[in-house]
């Protein structure tokens, strides 16, 4: 198994359908419990681990989810609200050694219940036209929408899978 890709590289295969969107959108509605559920009973020590050798720890992890899904909340507003905008990228390696990145796990995880509940909200909220709404990244050009509900339903999923497949491994 690759420890980086725990469930493997995210990817569409075919049409993106309303109930593929609605599945994702699920997702990302229960990640929340499924992260708390993740790292439930751990110590200081085990959440200073890091999932890979020079990967991030547990604690970083859930960080990131939290910077990252603030982010990506912001891009799918910007996108419903201009015509594709250009959007800001940010550093998320070093976002994770940045000294907040050490607060306990509980700060970000109500952040992320409280962020899922309104993200959730609004993507339930948005029609077929919004769906096919893009924002422009200087990566990976535009991005649509409902591709992008995908990508976060998988990262959501990816980090958590670093979790407990390292919890798997060292039998936590």
């Amino acid at each position: 198994m690759d420890l980086r890709y725990p469930i493997g590289k995210f990817n569409v295969n075919g049409k993106v359908t309303t109930e593929i969107i609605e599945q994702w959108i699920k997702e990302i509605e229960e990640l929340p419990t499924r992260l708390t559920e993740a790292v439930e009973g751990l110590n200081d020590v085990q959440l200073d681990t890091a999932y890979r050798s020079e990967g991030w720890t547990i604690r970083q992890v859930v960080h990131h989810i939290a910077d990252s899904h603030l982010n990506s909340y912001t891009r799918f507003k910007l996108a419903l609200t201009e015509n594709n905008p250009t959007i800001k990228l940010y550093e998320e390696g070093k976002w994770a050694e940045l000294p907040d990145s050490n607060l306990p796990v509980e700060i970000s995880l109500q952040l992320i219940d409280a962020l899922h509940k309104r993200w959730v909200y609004l993507l339930r909220s948005m029609t077929s036209e919004d769906l096919e709404k893009t924002f422009y990244h200087s990566e990976f050009g535009d991005m649509k929408l409902s591709v992008n509900i995908g990508i976060y339903a998988w990262h959501g999923r990816h980090h958590v899978a670093h979790i407990t497949t390292l919890r798997d491994r060292l039998d936590w």
